[in-house]
């Protein structure tokens, strides 16, 4: 036996004939490599069998994670499969498992699986006297996101530090990803869950952000998803609350009317 440092939700863990630790993934049995970062769909999956009442933060812009937490199906590379389902409602995913058209029933057709080429992560701090070293910050999310997470530098294009904001941008597309590279949708996955105190390393509680030999309190996290090709929503997603509305008028149009007979009986 032996332990994951890069994955707890994991079981069955033996060490394989170059000395690596490989364990099974709770939910799909993928075997997965603890030398690096799970797939995101794998650790998903891991979660959902763990506990059913994980919900992640609801988002406000069209292009985040609407959806929160589902039951995701993965390759058996640990890539997310294009058409993901719930019961007979399916819908498509990029690469980050985050759904980019509207939800159809089973007929539905997903060509590709449309790569994320671009994570934008917003962090909020605690309100403060007075603002972080820019510099400092930077280099504290390079070494840790380089370090922790085994991205390459060359995918983190930009920290930008605007009080009370900080904005992490990852890139990398189909083209400059080579073999044995993290997947940006991974990385951004591990840092939103350290960053909430949900870390998916063995033993860690989660990441302790420190600027200046500071620890810096992070209030909230918003993760926004730029594909190679754009999102299909269509305008059919308000459909649904239109009808509410319609139907709550109708109601209150024969409520009225059935007052008026009443009263004038």
């Amino acid at each position: 036996a032996c332990v994951c440092e890069k994955n707890k939700r994991v079981t069955n863990c033996r060490t394989d004939n170059t000395g690596q630790c490989r364990c099974e993934a709770i939910g799909s049995g993928v075997t997965v490599d603890c030398s690096t970062l799970t797939s995101k769909c794998l650790l998903m999956k891991a979660e959902v069998m763990g506990s059913k009442s994980g919900r992640r933060e609801k988002p406000k812009d069209a292009f985040e994670d609407t959806d929160g937490l589902y039951d995701p199906e993965c390759e058996n590379s640990g890539i997310f499969k294009a058409k993901q389902c719930n019961g007979t409602t399916c819908w498509c995913v990029n690469t980050a498992g985050v759904r980019r058209t509207d939800k159809h029933d089973e007929n539905l057709k997903c060509s590709q699986l449309v790569r994320t080429m671009w994570i934008i992560i917003e962090l909020k701090h605690a309100e403060r006297n007075t603002p972080l070293n820019a510099e400092s910050l930077k280099k504290f999310f390079m070494d840790t996101i380089t370090s922790r997470y085994q991205l390459d530098g060359r995918y983190i294009t930009n920290v930008l530090y605007e009080n009370p904001l900080i904005t992490i941008d990852l890139k990398q597309n189909s083209s400059a990803k080579s073999l044995g590279d993290v997947d940006i949708a991974d990385v951004a996955y591990y840092l939103e869950k350290d960053v909430k105190g949900q870390s998916i390393f063995h033993n860690s509680a989660g990441l302790n952000v420190s600027i200046d030999n500071e620890p810096l309190k992070v209030e909230s996290t918003v993760v926004y998803y730029v594909d190679e090709i754009p999102p299909e929503f269509s305008m059919k997603s308000l459909t649904a609350g239109v009808i509410a509305v319609i139907v709550v008028v109708v109601i209150a149009i024969v409520a009225a009317i059935v007052v008026l007979v009443s009263s004038n009986k």
